[in-house]
């Protein structure tokens, strides 16, 4: 590792031999006047934007991320009110929603799994479920625990009791990733209820958030009901282990999801275009989980519409994007997320690239062929180097990550952390070696 005492913020420029993206601004907010990005939406996401947001406080206190886990329903009704800077939902925007908030764009921020959770003192975690029978489970047909279909599938001695189904109450991405589950193993569900963020339910007791469902089961015996696998272990729930569309009987896991979105990743749409179609539920594979879902950031091209928004505030919350959908995926796993693969990634940088505030581009989507040499120095780091701190009055520690080179800008002293592949192209456009 190595260590300088200098400046205030550190650029992590990484020039490796594939695609890369470079902000097109300071990426670190560097005065103190305090910033607030405020959010709203999908509970299903809320673990790990919440955690986004204590993270990139950590980073830059003068920046306060303050989300409100409202349901991914309340969340697009605030990004299309234009009432905060974004939107979170499982949901993409369908095309009415599309007409409304004209402009927006849609970000990956992180791919989760929806586990069937249940309360029966009689059974342990791994109850064998198939899709048929969940889907008629929630259709009324099924009622009791010692359902013949159930038994079939499982060597515990099943309770004589009432299946008591636990669904949300609220507008709900969870709810709309799961209804696309239920369509794709149950032409009835599909033809009677269909795919959304609320429908007609047939049975149930409805709860609002994955916190209130998770709760509901917890407290109550018999009970049964979707939630967000984080949800469900943080409340030490019993889970089922799905049918998925190999036949094989999957648990709810990081690994299990990761693979049922592994074959979806070639055919995603850009950011600016309709999402609506996008699903990762019953995908292809052995070890796919069938019920997963990405869960989006919803934010507008033009951010001076957004109410509230000014420069400054636009600068710190694209900054505060491209941490969440870059390095920020770091704490996907240990919140039972999976981490954004780099395909997602780069589709996300182009999404940030079309971002603007009165016209002027807050990211820049740089593009360096594998193999190829740095076609310019970008115009950000000139105007991080350039800005009119005084390094040599700041002592705040700089640590460049471990197989990262420290050099500064000549002029300056400024320093960045750099592949060390490129340590010589930097050298010839004003850079030194660290001494």
């Amino acid at each position: 590792m190595i260590k300088i005492k200098q400046i205030a913020a550190v650029v992590f420029v990484f020039y490796a031999f594939a695609l890369i993206s470079i902000p097109a601004f300071a990426a670190a907010p560097q005065d103190q006047e305090k910033i607030t990005i405020n959010g709203a939406g999908a509970t299903f996401a809320a673990p790990i934007i919440r955690q986004f947001g204590h993270e990139y406080n950590n980073l830059h206190p003068n920046v306060e991320v303050q989300y409100q886990s409202i349901g991914s329903g309340g969340g697009i009704k605030e990004h299309t009110a234009k009432r905060v800077y974004f939107g979170a939902s499982e949901a993409p925007l369908n095309h009415d929603e599309e007409k409304i908030a004209d402009g927006t764009v849609t970000l990956p921020l992180t791919i989760g799994t929806i586990a069937l959770a249940y309360n029966v003192p009689e059974i342990p975690t791994g109850l064998k479920i198939t899709g048929d029978i969940i889907a008629d489970i929630y259709l009324g047909k099924i009622k009791k625990w010692n359902d013949p279909r159930l038994v079939e599938l499982n060597p515990f001695d099943l309770p004589d009791k009432e299946i008591l189904v636990v669904r949300r109450s609220d507008s709900s991405g969870t709810t709309y990733a799961f209804t696309d589950y239920l369509s794709s193993v149950s032409h009835e569900w599909a033809k009677k209820h269909g795919v959304a963020k609320s429908v007609n339910w047939p049975v149930g007791i409805g709860s609002p958030g994955n916190e209130g469902v998770s709760a509901f089961i917890k407290n109550v015996e018999y009970t049964f009901g979707y939630v967000e696998l984080a949800y469900v272990l943080k409340q030490d729930h019993k889970y089922s282990f799905v049918q998925n569309k190999e036949g094989r009987f999957i648990a709810p896991s990081i690994q299990s999801a990761k693979s049922a979105a592994a074959l979806s990743i070639n055919s995603l749409p850009d950011p600016s275009q309709s999402w609506s179609e996008v699903s990762l539920v019953n995908q292809a594979g052995a070890s796919s989980y069938p019920i997963t879902s990405f869960s989006y950031f919803l934010v507008y091209k033009d951010l001076e519409k957004v109410n509230g928004m000014s420069e400054k505030s636009a600068k710190a919350f694209v900054d505060f994007l491209h941490w969440s959908l870059t390095d920020g995926q770091e704490h996907a796993t240990k919140l039972l997320y999976v981490p954004l693969p780099q395909e997602v990634q780069d589709i996300n940088k182009q999404g940030l690239s079309l971002l603007k505030f009165k016209d002027q581009q807050l990211y820049k989507h740089e593009v360096i062929e594998a193999g190829g040499k740095l076609k310019e120095i970008p115009s950000w780091i000139d105007s991080v180097t350039n800005s009119r701190i005084n390094y040599s009055d700041l002592s705040t520690e700089i640590t460049c990550r471990e197989g990262f080179e420290m050099l500064t800008k000549t002029s300056n002293n400024a320093p960045i952390c750099v592949n060390p592949s490129t340590v010589d192209q930097l050298v010839k456009r004003g850079f030194a070696r660290y001494q």
